[in-house]
């Protein structure tokens, strides 16, 4: 896990200004603080912080063979073998990244689809002028273009974009709108003018300043569900999750796993202790205030069970008011989703003990566990529902301009979606694969650990697991009312003390009570902001954090809140001066 950022410039254009490079590297320093690197050849410039994870000794970047230069972000899990499968190689590290290299010298822009991990990766081909750039088919790890004076500009982070002042500072409004209605934004357009995501699996070539071609690697399999019965899938189910949980504990640093209560984390907990040695290190996060669902007792149940060595941290009001603001900080590509809280905490305390996490992100996407998919699979007359069709402010009256093209990114994916020929359940999942899962959970994982150089790694986001489960008949996800039955039913073989069988409990954050307790307070300082006043009446924005009577009402609060920090942050380029009342109190 590390941060990368580079410049393709025109012929025209003069070189790569160092002083803007400098800026590059000091702002990803949090991504990789175990050194820096960078190329500079003609008009192309690559920068690298490192967070040495694997190679210690060798794995400095750039790393260079023949007339090529790459430098990384992520983890290729599959070097080994792909080590092995060149021997005509001679590799001059043992990083895990080296092999890309080689293998883009062997087959140019079609060389990641030997990969398995998360990565982005650009590479300068110095002899034919051009710059390979690609991200991972699942979107885990991050990458960022624009256009910019003289040509085209990457990083890991917009906010590198922004600080080096390649970027201004500008709001694209229907990115607004995404993001108060549904909590992220989608597609390639990100909430700043001018910066553009690389959309997960892409491959761009770039020359000359500018991107020449586009090529996309699928995360899914195709085709419709297969015909498989219960015990056959669970067989091969079994052995892609050893495959790729194996595969991702592949580190040289210490590594342990966030666990909650629920079934992923669960799952991986079975595995990491049925391949480990050593006892399994797993950190839980849960919450003080009263009725607020906690999974501590059950964490610490399973984790017993397998002899892991557990911890868990109670997140509280006060922590949460103190840190806010540099935890909202940390999402410069925004993403409301309130688990960024004890994410950030969760990956604060780890790094005390390990630099590498295994986390159950993509469960839920991958096996079909969402209420909503099986609201999706019932006909309208059934009382079924299209995903994601209703915002969060359609019955909260405080916004200038009421919503209207919100959805538009989510309806063009669906039409896409709709080509394949899939069941209503695997066209929601895929639906979610499609941006749900890149631009909120992921998203929030990456800057969440990153802002504490901690690497997080998904296991059931594998090419071998997304094989052997998404093509599984309906049946085999979605049964009794109940989501992900196949693994439900592997954990209940594997570790039953899991309660496989258990209602979903659902994660869920406090937040709307905190901010009832201190709505008076926060409605005047949110309603005063000037992100806010641009779009919501501020009168009417205080009333509601005066008067918060639903749970709809609280999570308004919330993102007003999430927005009013965040446009001070990414917009105003203001740094947070301390916990939420005095940040928000600061003068602009």
């Amino acid at each position: 896990m590390c941060g990368i950022a580079g410049l393709i410039l025109s012929s025209g254009a003069p070189q790569p200004d160092p002083a803007v490079l400098s800026k590059l590297i000091d702002s990803l320093h949090h991504r990789g603080p175990d050194g820096t690197g960078h190329a500079v050849v003609g008009r192309v410039a690559l920068v690298h912080n490192r967070l040495a994870i694997i190679d210690l000794v060798t794995g400095d970047q750039p790393l260079f063979a023949g007339s090529a230069t790459l430098v990384c972000n992520g983890e290729v899990y599959n070097y080994r073998e792909l080590r092995a499968g060149m021997p005509e190689v001679r590799f001059a590290t043992n990083s895990d990244c080296e092999p890309p290299l080689h293998l883009w010298l062997a087959e140019g822009a079609d060389y990641a689809t030997h990969m398995r991990g998360m990565y982005a990766v650009a590479i300068h081909e110095r002899a034919a002028r051009t710059v390979t750039l690609t991200r991972d088919a699942f979107g885990i790890k991050p990458l960022y273009t624009a256009q910019v004076a003289g040509g085209l500009a990457f990083a890991s982070e917009p906010r590198a974009l922004l600080e080096s002042g390649l970027v201004a500072r500008k709001v694209r409004s229907s990115a607004r709108e995404e993001l108060l209605q549904l909590q992220f934004t989608t597609g390639a357009d990100t909430i700043f003018e001018g910066i553009q995501r690389v959309l997960p699996g892409e491959t761009l070539t770039c020359a000359d300043g500018h991107v020449i071609d586009r090529r996309r690697i699928a995360a899914l399999p195709e085709g419709g569900p297969e015909n498989i019965d219960e015990d056959a899938a669970l067989k091969r189910l079994d052995k892609a999750l050893e495959e790729s949980v194996d595969l991702h504990q592949r580190s040289d640093v210490p590594y342990g796993m966030f666990l909650s209560g629920g079934i992923d984390s669960a799952t991986l907990i079975a595995l990491m202790a049925r391949l480990n040695k050593d006892p399994v290190v797993a950190f839980t996060a849960g919450f003080d205030a009263p009725g607020a669902a906690d999974e501590r007792a059950q964490a610490a149940t399973v984790a017993k069970a397998v002899g892991a060595h557990h911890e868990a941290i109670e997140v509280n009001e006060k922590m949460v008011w103190e840190h806010l603001p540099e935890i909202v900080a940390c999402m410069d590509d925004p993403a409301a989703d309130y688990a960024i809280i004890p994410t950030w905490f969760l990956a604060r305390r780890a790094r005390q003990d390990v630099k590498v996490v295994l986390s159950g992100e993509g469960g839920d996407e991958i096996f079909g566990g969402y209420d909503r998919y099986r609201r999706a699979m019932r006909p309208w007359w059934l009382g079924g529902q299209t995903p994601w069709s209703y915002g969060s402010f359609d019955k909260v009256n405080v916004l200038r301009e009421k919503p209207s093209g919100w959805r538009d990114g989510m309806a063009a994916a669906e039409a896409r979606i709709a080509e394949k020929g899939l069941s209503r359940l695997a066209a929601a999942q895929a639906l979610d694969i499609e941006d749900w899962l890149p631009h909120d959970l992921l998203l929030k994982l990456d800057r969440c650990l990153m802002a504490h150089a901690i690497e997080g790694r998904t296991p059931f986001l594998d090419k071998g697991v997304a094989e052997a489960a998404f093509r599984l008949p309906d049946g085999l996800k979605v049964r009794d009312g109940m989501g992900k039955w196949i693994l439900r039913k592997w954990l209940e073989k594997n570790l039953p003390v899991a309660r496989p069988f258990a209602p979903k409990q659902g994660f869920t954050v406090p937040v709307g009570e905190w901010i009832k307790g201190r709505g008076a307070e926060l409605g005047k300082l949110v309603a005063a902001q000037p992100g806010i006043q641009e779009i919501a009446h501020p009168e009417r924005v205080e009333a509601l954090f005066g008067d918060i009577r639903r749970w709809r009402h609280g999570f308004a609060c919330w993102k007003l809140l999430f927005y009013a920090l965040w446009h001070r942050r990414h917009i105003l380029g203001l740094e947070p001066v301390g916990d939420v009342f005095a940040t928000l109190s600061a003068r602009y």
